[in-house]
């Protein structure tokens, strides 16, 4: 029988703001295991008392300092969930700082290429596959550094500039890495966490194909025989939609795209045929390019413009 959503296990990825959170998700795809981004200020108790099929935590990186009082933080509550967590960069701080460590402002900020090397008896399994020649390529980011270990854990790799690089709580599968595993510039890092899934019980068993098919059945639940309107931009996530929409329903859809003067060249007859011939999906294009061009002449603050923009697009 086919898992349902509810029922599937999630590695949830808490972005606490990095640019590459979505490299994460990226790199678990291609593990075949399903996850989940998730704002850490949307992850509270009641939150994950609802999701108990998070199976594991991923804590991403984030342009926050610890050691400021008005920094992200999460509930206390998630570390007695009894899963694996894996902190990266300021997930690694913040784990264990919350946790009764201490992190400081490295003397040196580390950003780019840094050697790691492992401390000799202090192997984990999210190890295998690294250190074969004794060391390991990663891509460090950071200011601050964790200064003491919170109670329970114990370092499993250094840098130079990262005595605490790599650290572990092994009774309770919590880890912390200051570098950036799931950015191409660690070429094992995809290999790290493909053991942390691992060791998380997940099966790698999940694909997109799977996610299309439930999708698609959930928004024929969802629409019944209705109509939908789909306001579509040319971009990946509208377009996606569309045609997830278009596969479930067909014939109840329409897609509605307005031309505001500010696409690329060609960009609006390139989506109407892709969409009208491609995925013979009724797309209805909106010439709207001299009201926005008008209502934007003489603004240069661009937050003026988007708050125009915005007012024209209602």
């Amino acid at each position: 029988m086919e898992t349902t959503e509810t029922e599937r296990d999630i590695l949830l990825i808490v972005d606490f703001g990095s640019q590459v959170t979505q490299l994460i998700a990226r790199r678990l795809r291609e593990a075949y295991v399903y996850s989940e981004i998730m704002p850490f200020e949307l992850v509270t108790t009641e939150f994950l008392a609802s999701r108990k099929n998070v199976k594991a935590m991923i804590l991403s990186g984030g342009p926050g300092s610890v050691k400021e009082s008005d920094s992200p933080r999460l509930p206390r509550t998630i570390y007695q969930l009894g899963i694996p967590l894996l902190g990266i960069c300021y997930g690694q701080q913040v784990m264990i700082e919350q946790l009764g460590g201490q992190v400081e402002s490295g003397a040196t900020r580390e950003f780019g290429r840094a050697i790691l090397l492992p401390v000799e008896g202090r192997f984990t399994s999210l190890c295998e596959g690294l250190f074969c020649d004794g060391q390991e390529l990663v891509w460090m980011s950071h200011g601050d550094r964790v200064a003491r270990l919170a109670p329970g854990f114990e370092v499993v790799a250094r840098s130079e500039n990262a005595p605490m690089a790599f650290v572990a709580d092994h009774s309770r599968n919590f880890f912390g890495v200051q570098f950036h595993p799931e950015v191409h510039h660690s070429p094992n890092g995809a290999r790290l966490l493909r053991n942390f899934c691992r060791l998380a019980g997940f099966k790698g068993d999940w694909n997109m194909g799977t996610f299309c098919t439930q999708a698609v059945s959930r928004i024929k639940q969802q629409v019944g025989t209705g109509k939908v309107i789909c306001g579509l931009s040319g971009g990946v996530d509208s377009a996606v939609t569309a045609a997830l929409i278009n596969l479930a329903v067909p014939g109840q859809v329409e897609c509605i795209m307005v031309d505001h003067g500010l696409l690329r060249e060609g960009e609006a007859n390139e989506v109407r045929m892709l969409f009208e011939e491609h995925f013979n999906i009724p797309l209805r294009c909106i010439d709207a390019k001299d009201s926005f061009l008008q209502a934007l002449e003489g603004v240069s603050d661009p937050e003026s413009k988007r708050k125009i923009i915005g007012h024209h697009f209602v």
